[in-house]
């Protein structure tokens, strides 16, 4: 079976408001199961990809403060 976790999140989250979608990704944060890893992970694409340059950078930076 072939799923595609990209289609299914897009699909799953399309008619979703503001407050839905940021209360799941809190959720599967407090969650801390590598089973919404993926999901995640769509949500970061779809973000990546539609961040300018600086946005991106400011991604980055974030990201590097985790690391620490």
């Amino acid at each position: 079976m072939d799923i595609s976790i990209r289609g299914y999140i897009k699909q799953n989250f399309k008619d979703s408001d503001d407050k839905e979608i940021k209360d799941s990704i809190e959720q599967s944060l407090k969650e801390n199961t590598e089973e919404t890893l993926p999901g995640l992970g769509v949500f970061f694409e779809m973000a990546w990809q539609n961040s300018s340059e600086e946005e991106k950078n400011n991604i980055i930076t974030n990201l590097k403060k985790g690391l620490n």
